[in-house]
C-alpha cells in the first residue's frame, strides 16, 4: 500500500475559488527575489574570493602554500555542507508557516555570519581558534543560504501566471551571477592595495559592507506579502512534517533533482574559486588580472543567463536542457586549454564561451524545479534538492579540483570532473522530465491578491 501524506484533511465548507493571476503583484514578488538574493550571494561569493586569495595565509600560516590553500577551499565547503541543514530547517518553516517570513530570517542570518567574518581575528591574533570561529561564521553562513534559496524561487514563481514560472523563477537566479560580479568587484577594487594592507584589513572591506546592503534587502522583504499559492494551501491542507513525507512520497523527483542541479552550481566553482586559485599560483597572473577575466565572464553571464529561461519557456523543455548543456561539453576544456596559454585575452575569450551554457541552465533550473513537488511541501522539496548537490558537489568542486591537481600535476582531471558534472546533470534532468512532461502547466493559475507590498 502506498503511503499516505501526513496531512490533515481538507478544511469542511466551500473550497477556494480558481484565483485570477496579478501581473503586477508577480513582477514586483521577482524583483524582490532578485534584490534579495542578490545580496545573499554576494555575502556568500565574497568568502569564496576570498578562500583563493587570503584566507589560507592568514588562518592557516603553519603549512605550505599549496596546503593552505587546500585548507581554505576546506572551510569553503563546510558552508555547502551546511545548506541541507538549513533546506531542512527553513523548508519545514516555509511549508508550515510560510515563504516570507523564513526569507526574513535567513537574510538576517547571512548578514550576522558574513560581518562576523570580516571582524574576525587571524591565526597569529588569537591562534587555534582564528580557523575554529571561522569555520563556524562559514557553518552560519550556509544554513542561512540553504534556507534562502528555495523561498526566493517560490516567491518569484508562486506569484507567476501559468506557463510563466520557469521565466519567473530566473529572477531569483539571476542574484547569482549578479551576486557574484559585485563580489568579485569589490575585490579587484582592493587590488589597488599594497600585498601588506590587503592581507593586514583591506580583504575586510566586502564582509563589513554587506551589513548596509543586508538592511536594504531587510526592507524589501518586509514589504513583500506571502505568496497566493501558500496562502490557498494553507486553506486546505497542513503537513505536520514536509522532510517525511518528501522522503516517503517523493525520494525519486528528489535523487533526480540532486543530479539535475549539479551542473548548474559546480562548474561555476570549478571555473571562478579553483581557477582563480590555480592562474594565480600556478600559471602567472596577477591577481588583478585574473579577476578581471572572472569579472568579464560574469558580466557575460548576466547578459546571456535568462536566455536560458526563455529558451526553455518557448520550446520544449527537454530539449533546450540539451541546448543548453551539450555545448558545455566542448566548451569547458576549450577553456582550461586557453586559460594555459597564460594570455590575458585568450582566458577572457575561454572563460566567456564556458560561461554562456551552463549559465542559461542554471537560469531554468529553479522554475523547472518548482513544478516537480506539490505546494504543501514544495519548500523542502526544491530545498533538498538543491542543497544536497551543493553541499556533495558544489561545495567540494574547488577542493576535489586543487586535490586531483596536486596529485597529478595536470589539469585534465579537473577537466574530467566537469564534464562528468555535465553528463549528471544530463542524465538526471532528462529523466526528471519524462517523469514530469507537463512541467510548464503543472500548477493551477494562482490566486488574485493585493499589491506585493503594504
Amino acid at each position: 500500500m502506498n503511503p499516505q501524506p501526513e496531512h490533515a484533511a481538507p478544511a469542511p465548507g466551500p473550497q477556494p475559488s480558481p484565483p485570477v493571476h496579478d501581473s503586477t503583484a508577480a513582477r514586483r514578488a521577482g524583483v524582490t527575489a532578485f534584490v534579495g538574493t542578490t545580496i545573499e550571494w554576494f555575502d556568500f561569493y565574497i568568502y569564496g574570493t576570498a578562500s583563493a586569495l587570503v584566507l589560507g595565509s592568514l588562518f592557516f600560516p603553519d603549512v605550505s602554500p599549496a596546503l593552505g590553500t587546500l585548507a581554505a577551499f576546506a572551510t569553503f565547503a563546510v558552508g555547502f555542507v551546511a545548506r541541507p541543514l538549513g533546506g531542512v530547517v527553513f523548508g519545514h518553516f516555509g511549508d508550515r508557516f510560510g515563504r516570507k517570513n523564513a526569507v526574513i530570517v535567513t537574510l538576517a542570518i547571512m548578514g550576522t555570519g558574513t560581518v562576523g567574518v570580516g571582524l574576525l581575528p587571524t591565526y597569529d591574533q588569537i591562534g587555534v581558534w582564528a580557523p575554529v570561529l571561522l569555520v563556524l561564521l562559514r557553518v552560519l553562513q550556509g544554513i542561512a543560504m540553504g534556507g534562502e534559496w528555495g523561498g526566493a524561487v517560490l516567491i518569484a514563481t508562486e506569484f507567476a501566471p501559468p506557463r510563466r514560472k520557469v521565466l519567473y523563477g530566473a529572477f531569483a537566479q539571476q542574484g547569482s551571477p549578479v551576486g557574484n560580479l559585485l563580489a568579485t568587484v569589490a575585490f579587484l577594487g582592493l587590488t589597488a592595495m599594497s600585498d601588506a594592507a590587503f592581507e593586514g584589513w583591506g580583504w575586510r572591506i566586502p564582509f563589513l559592507a554587506s551589513a548596509g546592503l543586508v538592511i536594504v534587502a531587510l526592507y524589501i522583504r518586509l514589504r513583500i506579502q506571502e505568496t497566493p499559492e501558500m496562502q490557498a494551501a494553507a486553506s486546505r491542507q497542513h503537513t505536520r512534517l514536509p522532510l517525511v513525507e518528501v522522503l516517503r512520497s517523493h525520494p525519486v523527483p528528489l535523487f533526480l533533482g540532486i543530479g539535475a542541479v549539479v551542473a548548474g552550481v559546480a562548474i561555476t566553482y570549478v571555473k571562478t574559486t579553483f581557477a582563480l586559485s590555480w592562474a594565480t599560483t600556478d600559471l602567472g597572473f596577477e591577481r588583478s588580472d585574473f579577476l578581471l577575466v572572472i569579472t568579464v565572464a560574469l558580466v557575460a553571464q548576466v547578459i546571456v543567463q535568462p536566455f536560458g529561461a526563455v529558451l526553455a519557456t518557448r520550446m520544449d523543455v527537454r530539449r533546450a536542457v540539451w541546448w543548453m548543456l551539450a555545448p558545455e561539453l566542448l566548451v569547458l576544456p576549450l577553456m582550461f586549454v586557453l586559460i594555459r596559454t597564460g594570455s590575458l585575452g585568450w582566458a577572457i575569450v575561454g572563460m566567456v564561451v564556458a560561461t554562456a551554457p551552463h549559465a542559461m541552465y542554471y537560469s531554468a533550473l529553479a522554475g523547472i524545479l518548482a513544478q516537480v513537488f506539490p505546494t504543501h511541501v514544495r519548500y523542502t522539496g526544491i530545498s533538498l534538492s538543491y542543497q544536497m548537490s551543493t553541499a556533495i558537489f558544489a561545495g567540494t568542486a574547488p577542493m576535489v579540483s586543487q586535490f586531483l591537481l596536486n596529485r597529478s600535476g595536470s589539469i585534465w582531471p579537473v577537466v574530467g570532473l566537469g564534464l562528468g558534472y555535465v553528463l549528471l546533470s544530463l542524465v538526471c534532468m532528462t529523466a526528471l522530465l519524462r517523469r514530469s512532461p507537463r512541467t510548464e502547466t503543472a500548477d493551477p493559475a494562482p490566486a488574485r491578491t493585493a499589491a506585493a507590498t503594504h
